[in-house]
Formats: C-alpha cells, sequence, structure tokens
C-alpha cells in the first residue's frame, strides 16, 4: 500500500509538471507579443527569448488607436461576429434539431450529403460565382451567410439534441405543445451548454474572419479588422525592403501591438464561456 501511494504521488508530481510545462509553452508566444508591444519602436528588438522589457512604452498602442480605419474596421468585426454569430446559431439550431428526428424523411442521406462537404467541397471559384450571383459582393452578408453553418458544430449539436430523452419530448406534445414549443421551451434550456460553447466557436471564426474578407470583399470600408491588419503590415514589410520613409515603418512593436489589439476581444469573452466548454463538448459526443 504504502508502494501504491508513492507511485500515486510520483504520477501527480509529473503530471503537474507536464502541465505546467504545456500551459508555459502556450502562454509564451502571448506573453513574447506583449513584452514586444511594450517596446519602444525605434529601440532594436533582438532575436531569442523576451522575459521583461527594458523600457515600458506605449506608443505602438497610441500610434495604432489613432487610425480611423482601425475603428472602422473594429466596427465591421464586430458587426460580424455579432449578427453572423446569431445567424449561424439559428441556422444550426434549427438544422441540428430537424435532423435529431430519426422520423424525419431521409434524415441519413442528408445527413450523408452534409458530412460529405466536410471531406470535399466546391472549390473557390464555384463559390465565388455563387456569392456574386447572390449579389453579396462587397456587403457585409458575403462575410457571414456562405459559411452560416459549420459541418462540425452541425453534428455536435445534433449529437447533443440525441442524448436528451425522448420521453421529456413526449410527455410535451401530450399536453398539447408544437415542435417549436418544444424547441423552445424544452430543448434550448437544457441545450445551453453546447449552445454556449458552439456559439463560442462561431464567435471566435466570425472575429478571426479573414479568407472571405480576401474573396468577397475589397471595400476598405468594409474590411474586418483582420484584413485591415494584414494590410498594414504588408504596407509595413513593404516600406522595410524599399528602405523609404513610410508613416508604416514602425518595427517589430506595431506588429505585435496589432496582433494584441485583433486577440483581446476573444481572450476577454472567453473567461464567460469557460464553464460551459468542456460539458458541452463532450456531453452527448458518443449517443448516435
Amino acid at each position: 500500500m504504502a508502494h501504491s501511494g508513492f507511485g500515486s504521488k510520483l504520477f501527480d508530481v509529473l503530471n503537474y509538471l507536464f502541465l505546467a510545462l504545456t500551459a508555459l509553452v502556450t502562454l509564451y508566444p502571448f506573453w513574447d507579443s506583449l513584452i514586444v508591444s511594450i517596446t519602444p519602436m525605434k529601440e532594436g528588438i533582438s532575436a531569442g527569448l523576451h522575459l521583461f522589457p527594458k523600457t515600458v512604452t506605449f506608443e505602438a498602442y497610441q500610434y495604432l488607436l489613432q487610425l480611423e480605419q482601425l475603428w472602422s474596421s473594429y466596427k465591421i468585426s464586430v458587426l460580424v461576429t455579432v449578427i453572423g454569430t446569431a445567424i449561424s446559431m439559428f441556422a444550426t439550431i434549427l438544422a441540428a434539431y430537424a435532423l435529431s428526428k430519426k422520423e424525419l424523411p431521409g434524415s441519413r442521406v442528408i445527413m450523408f450529403t452534409i458530412v460529405f462537404t466536410m471531406m470535399f467541397g466546391g472549390g473557390i471559384i464555384p463559390n465565388f460565382l455563387v456569392v456574386k450571383q447572390l449579389g453579396m459582393l462587397n456587403t457585409v452578408w458575403a462575410m457571414m451567410i456562405p459559411a452560416a453553418i459549420q459541418t462540425y458544430n452541425l453534428i455536435l449539436m445534433r449529437s447533443f439534441f440525441l442524448s436528451i430523452p425522448e420521453s421529456l419530448e413526449e410527455s410535451a406534445k401530450i399536453d398539447g405543445c408544437h415542435d417549436f414549443g418544444i424547441l423552445l421551451k424544452i430543448v434550448i434550456p437544457l441545450s445551453m451548454p453546447a449552445i454556449a460553447t458552439i456559439a463560442l466557436f462561431y464567435a471566435v471564426s466570425r472575429w478571426n474572419e479573414f479568407f472571405m474578407a480576401v474573396m468577397y470583399v475589397t471595400d476598405k470600408q468594409l474590411w474586418p479588422l483582420q484584413l485591415f491588419l494584414r494590410s498594414m503590415l504588408m504596407e509595413n514589410e513593404a516600406a522595410f525592403q524599399s528602405g523609404g520613409d513610410s508613416p508604416f515603418l514602425l518595427g517589430q512593436s506595431i506588429k505585435m501591438a496589432t496582433i494584441m489589439v485583433s486577440a483581446i476581444p476573444v481572450m476577454i469573452i472567453y473567461p464567460f464561456f469557460q464553464r460551459y466548454f468542456v460539458q458541452g463538448v463532450t456531453l452527448g459526443a458518443i449517443k448516435e
């Protein structure tokens, strides 16, 4: 028994060390970006580890936050995140609830077709032509509608709905409740952990929206934050390579400041969803 107790303690110590090392490796890139972002822009930044800044300054953030295009892009990203997440959750919940019903005609064929899209896609050009024909080019809808439903999230939501006892819905039907009433009054309240988790997935995806903006948006007034930051960093690189005098010739501190500005909002929101995260991903993930 003593040997067993020693082995258990040794395992706990090794496990804690491993988890601490994993956390350190995961958090260091963020810490490095933070340190470099508060380093004076004219100060040379050497390669290697950056644990503490020699001099603390927020001039990179001051320069960044005075750009009007930054705030315009921030508004677009917030709009795409909020409305896009709402549209995605609305479509995902309705589709998942319908597909969780075994009595739905052709449900297996529909589900196979949906899963098929995870392995094979139509391609960039057909997608572009569809968006163009729908008149969504250079609109915020082009960053929300074409990818309104993500297959993985739909499967997760459907699996969660399948884990809800059918007896609850049958009892509600006996009491005269219709399908939408069952969904709103029974299924959704019981599925809040899964809904919160998938909403977080969609929100992060919408906030980091980049590729669809590149494909479908050319109007700078409709650029989301990620596309604006990409443009600024590319101009910065071009200025360095040409050796010219440019307002974007600001060095590594401004680059890291842009990363921090885009990452902080998600980091603020994430803790509010953390308590739902593990429960939402695992519950209902086994039952079919």
